[in-house]
């Protein structure tokens, strides 16, 4: 019996080791990374590729006779030319709900720490103030509570819904904006009438051409000052140049944001000015908990089992 290679070409986006029945004849390769010189090396002669971000066009999976099988080691596939492959009859499969409490769980977290000012609070704390306070406590920005507040939500999947979960069970009214694209639910509101109404809004939304620069200058303009803005979806959803401004200005009093339009970003991006005091970027880790990366390593293991173990049990054709 041949070995089933199989190559996951980004391995270090997921730090759990995946291991495999050896009984099943699997010779799996990780590598930290692939660049674009060292992808049609590594694919060729894989008949399972495994692939985070690492894009495979149309001109890649031609070349790669032996592939029968991608995982995408992520709850998107935006980084595969689905037609080819399919026409290829290439399987392509994607793992849509491992992190989806986790996103929502950083969602929560992020309305906590903008809404009650704990980054100001925790330097007041250390750096001198509260100790050279009068009084018992040292009070600065505004704490607003998360209970009786309004949170909108730009996206119905899987993460919306945990995140609308989870912010009901706080207290938080829960507005749930019409998806671009497609027609408005009787339970939702247009996204520009929704963003005038609400205290805080998180994108759950994949980037497509309706939704890319989603968040822009105008629409950021139509948000409370008080407001606060959580993007944990794509990067691109939102405008950064837009929304720097916004920060600086206070047309919106913070933002959470977890995604760039590219990752990692390049020195001079907007979102990277050390004065944006009022804005919580974190390197896209909403996804990360150690229970997501878990789920995420068992199911790509049961898909590539699945497929060795179903090509291995598959009638052959026999000459007539």
């Amino acid at each position: 019996m041949s070995p089933h290679r199989v190559v996951f070409l980004d391995a270090a986006t997921l730090p759990f080791p995946l291991s495999f029945d050896a009984s099943l004849g699997i010779r799996y390769e990780a590598f930290e990374s692939t660049s674009a010189q060292a992808l049609a090396g590594r694919i060729d002669g894989a008949e399972i590729v495994i692939t985070n971000k690492v894009r495979l066009d149309a001109a890649q999976l031609r070349r790669a006779s032996a592939l029968k099988l991608i995982c995408v080691a992520a709850a998107g596939t935006d980084n595969i030319d689905l037609t080819t492959a399919a026409a290829l009859g290439i399987g392509v499969h994607n793992v849509p709900d491992y992190g989806s409490e986790s996103v929502a769980e950083h969602v929560i977290a992020s309305l906590f720490a903008l809404r009650r000012e704990l980054r100001a609070y925790a330097s007041a704390a250390s750096d001198g103030r509260w100790g050279r306070s009068p009084h018992f406590c040292w009070l600065g920005p505004s704490i607003h509570d998360l209970a009786g507040s309004v949170l909108g939500i730009v996206g119905r999947g899987r993460i919306g819904q945990a995140t609308a979960r989870k912010a009901r069970a706080l207290g938080m009214q829960v507005l749930f904006a019409q998806t671009p694209g497609k027609p408005c639910a009787d339970d939702e509101r247009e996204i520009d009438s929704l963003l005038a109404d609400v205290d805080a809004v998180s994108l759950h939304i994949p980037l497509t051409p309706a939704t890319r620069g989603l968040i822009d200058a105008r629409r950021l303009g139509l948000m409370k000052p008080q407001a606060v803005l959580i993007n944990t979806g794509r990067g691109a959803l939102v405008d950064p140049f837009a929304l720097a401004q916004a920060l600086r200005t206070g047309v919106i009093a913070a933002a959470a944001i977890d995604v760039l339009e590219q990752e990692p970003p390049r020195a001079g991006h907007p979102l990277l000015a050390p004065h944006l005091k009022n804005l919580l970027l974190t390197p896209h880790v909403a996804w990360a908990s150690q229970g997501a990366q878990q789920r995420l390593a068992t199911r790509l293991v049961e898909l590539v089992t699945g497929h060795v173990k179903a090509a291995q049990t598959a009638p052959t054709a026999t000459a007539t």
